[in-house]
């Protein structure tokens, strides 16, 4: 059975993320979950020339919407 992708939409709030955003990311606020744990998400830009970890609440570098 296959399951259904879940998007996560991001938006970057430091110099680092906002480069890797723009630079890498191609300014595309959504990405694939890949996986999933208590307290991360790991993230898959949708070009997939990014993946990264972001916590689930509270991330210095990423706001989730």
């Amino acid at each position: 059975m296959k399951t259904k992708t879940k998007f996560i939409c991001v938006t970057p709030t430091t110099p680092q993320a906002k480069d890797r955003f723009v630079n890498i990311m191609n300014k595309f606020h959504s990405c694939r979950v890949q996986k999933t744990t208590e307290n991360k998400y790991y993230l898959e830009s949708l070009n997939k020339q990014y993946y990264f970890w972001v916590n689930k609440e509270g991330d210095q570098n990423w706001r989730l919407e």
